[in-house]
């Protein structure tokens, strides 16, 4: 069985979150994904996510490409997971291209392209501007 494994945060589902998981549980036999915790995120990205690590791992495991799912708690446990998850490939966002190749001793690494056009902090962005144009009532 060949195993899979890829990160993310996974705040604000879209498009291109399930076609780069479709794409990386076509590698394989079975998809692991690493879902970044609360304070990861808070850390790495200098915000809280939209939903919490109980929701997103709720949403994430109820995609049928998705075999299991963990919370990452650490950037720099990566190869831990790797070896903890037995995983063959490591797949990641061809905006991560070159990041993690130190763990090609591990497993495979892959860089999958994005889906053009959308990211999780463009629509962040789209939401909160279009928030501000609601008029306010009363």
């Amino acid at each position: 069985m060949k195993r899979i494994i890829t990160f993310g945060t996974y705040d604000l589902l879209h498009v291109g979150h399930i076609r780069l998981l479709k794409r990386a549980a076509a590698l394989g036999d079975h998809l692991t994904v690493g879902i970044s915790s609360d304070e990861l995120n808070i850390s790495k990205k200098g915000r809280g996510p939209v939903y919490s690590t109980a929701e997103r791992l709720e949403i994430i495991s109820a995609l049928d490409c998705v075999d299991e799912v963990f919370v990452e708690h650490s950037l720099e446990a990566k190869g831990d997971y790797i070896k903890e998850h037995q995983a063959d490939v490591l797949v990641m966002g061809d905006d991560w291209a070159g990041k993690f190749d130190m763990f090609n001793t591990l497993c495979d690494v892959v860089y999958l392209p994005r889906t053009e056009g959308i990211s999780t902090t463009y629509l962040i962005s789209s939401i909160s501007d279009v928030g501000k144009k609601i008029p306010k009532v009363g």
